[in-house]
């Protein structure tokens, strides 16, 4: 299946060349593929999927284990943000 994958932020460095973030990079992903896993096959650090959304919802981090994605998802990650 199909996903839009939007990664912000220090994260954009993990998208293919020349992909804008907000505009993300479609994905087919197996039905079965967690956030997890998703995360881990972006090669994003541990530890810097801070902020993860689906279709605008945020994804506990103990939900991010469970396959929850369906066709023409968008999925969003953003680092730990510190501001002040």
């Amino acid at each position: 299946m199909q996903i839009r994958v939007k990664l912000y932020a220090s994260l954009s460095e993990f998208l293919p060349e020349g992909v804008r973030p907000h505009e993300g990079v479609l994905l087919d992903v197996p039905a079965s593929t967690t956030p997890a896993e998703l995360i881990e096959q972006l090669r994003i650090p541990d530890g810097m999927a801070h902020l993860v959304l689906c279709n605008g919802e945020y994804i506990k981090p103990d939900r991010r284990n469970e396959p929850i994605f369906r066709e023409h998802d968008v999925f969003a990650v953003w680092p730990p943000i510190a501001g002040g």
